[in-house]
């Protein structure tokens, strides 16, 4: 890869498309809040409580019109899981999505255990 004169992008390998399903960054971001917002009634104000950013700013990450910056899409990915599936997708890394989900269904497998126990207590 050679880098350009002048500019700052670099020139992508052959066959490399960022993100892999052609949709930009902002677009992937968006399309895994709006999931969020469905399966688990995470909404804007919920996002701006999280990340410290304007409600204005969480709309345009909601809208695909500007995606989050580093920080926030870190603290993105700590709260909500779709996110940070949608970032193991984008970098090409599948595989570490079955250790997610499998993290997921333990820590749901011991909610419900809790939960059968507080029943039996009773």
């Amino acid at each position: 890869m050679s880098f350009p004169m002048m500019g700052k992008f670099f020139l992508s390998a052959p066959g490399e498309g960022f993100p892999p399903n052609g949709r930009t960054f902002a677009q992937e971001i968006a399309a895994a809040l709006n999931r969020a917002s469905v399966e688990s009634a995470v909404h804007v104000k919920t996002v701006a409580g999280w990340t410290g950013a304007n409600e204005r700013t969480v709309k345009n990450w909601f809208a695909g019109t500007y995606g989050p910056n580093g920080e926030h899409l870190l603290i993105l990915a700590r709260h909500c899981d779709q996110v940070l599936d949608a970032m193991i997708v984008m970098m090409g890394r599948r595989e570490l999505l079955v250790g997610h989900r499998v993290a997921d269904i333990e820590r749901r497998v011991r909610e419900l255990a809790d939960a059968l126990g507080a029943l039996n207590a009773d």
